[in-house]
């Protein structure tokens, strides 16, 4: 029946801090907002971008969706490749991939970003499929995505796939699309924040990422 495994891209195969932070800065700039510590921007990592500006820091929907507009007119140039592989992860889905593993991508970033990534970081040959939000906001919401990803994948049965993520939205959009989920706490998600959110399993490092895999699928 085959085994499946979706993949967050932010905070669970690569570490968009830098690029991320700095661009939210950017189009927090633009609004007379300036932030001195970027470590506290971190929150922005992983949730969708009009979400977070809205939460955080109390946007309006019209006014997030042009503080978005602005994050992108660094990120698209520059921000997107201030951002590294976690170490392990190239081997990690080699290992995956050689055991006869399905692999996706499954982001809330907009899908023409992530591809860009996917590719930049040389990831492309380990994934099936690479599946993200649309820039005009539609598909943002996890579960629609992972929902997305699975019928690119030919709808596997929801026993033969789960889901590794490092926010309670990977959690809960695996929930929703009745998969499994593996939290990973390397990422920008704290444990409690996963645990919550109802992860089925906890993975402290990449390496655990895959023993715990291999254990699920048997």
């Amino acid at each position: 029946m085959g085994k499946y495994v979706l993949f967050d891209l932010d905070g669970t195969v690569t570490n968009p801090e830098t690029g991320i932070t700095l661009s939210v800065a950017y189009a927090l700039k633009h609004f007379g907002i300036e932030v001195a510590d970027l470590s506290s921007l971190r929150k922005f990592i992983g949730p969708p971008l009009a979400d977070s500006f809205m939460d955080f820091y109390g946007f309006s929907e019209e006014k997030a969706v042009e503080a978005v507009e602005k994050y992108r007119e660094r990120f698209s140039v520059t921000g997107i490749f201030e951002n590294e592989p976690y170490e392990g992860i190239h081997s990690l889905l080699g290992r995956l991939k050689d055991a006869g593993y399905t692999l996706a991508i499954a982001s809330s970033k907009p899908e023409i970003y992530t591809k860009q990534i996917i590719e930049h970081f040389e990831l492309s040959p380990y994934f099936t499929q690479v599946c993200g939000s649309e820039l005009d906001g539609r598909r943002t919401d996890k579960a629609e995505v992972i929902t997305y990803a699975l019928e690119k994948l030919g709808s596997p049965a929801a026993e033969c796939a789960v889901m590794v993520g490092d926010r309670k939205h990977d959690i809960i959009g695996a929930k929703k699309n009745r998969l499994r989920s593996v939290g990973v706490l390397y990422g920008f998600g704290a444990e409690d924040e996963l645990i919550n959110a109802g992860a089925d399993y906890i993975a402290a490092d990449v390496k655990s990422v895959g023993d715990i895999i291999t254990d699920i699928f048997g």
